[in-house]
């Protein structure tokens, strides 16, 4: 209810002595970007990381998917992607404006600097492995 702002789910191994941070972004699969927000550009620690969940719209016959990506990389790369962004023109050759969005490109796309998230998918073990 907005006192962890920037987690949505905190996760534990059974006996609580260990503990990571997930932020959630949905995405619909077959979409080619995932809105993140300017905190991805933040590293929140090695216990800290984002899901992207593509979560199919009723009817659509493809399966959930998702993306576990650590904090450092998210921050680092979105970071880089954005400013290649804003450096590079605009589709009739206009600068593009800063705002505080942050996109995340859906594989098969590639991000301005050429990131792919297709290595996280379904990388749970980044999560498990932090909780031994």
């Amino acid at each position: 209810m907005g006192n962890t702002p920037n987690i949505d789910v905190l996760c534990s191994n059974l006996h609580g002595s260990k503990a990571v941070h997930i932020q959630v972004k949905t995405f619909v699969p077959g979409n080619p970007t995932c809105t993140v927000g300017l905190k991805a550009e933040r590293d929140f620690g090695p216990n800290f990381f984002w899901v992207l969940a593509g979560i199919p719209k009723d009817g659509q016959q493809v399966p959930f998917v998702f993306f576990v990506i650590p904090s450092k990389a998210m921050a680092q790369k979105v970071k880089k992607a954005h400013m290649a962004w804003l450096a590079a023109p605009g589709k009739k050759g206009e600068k593009h404006k800063d705002s505080g969005v942050r996109t995340v490109h859906l594989p098969p796309r590639k991000s301005f600097i050429g990131w792919s998230i297709e290595r996280y998918r379904e990388k749970w073990d980044l999560i498990t492995d932090r909780l031994k």
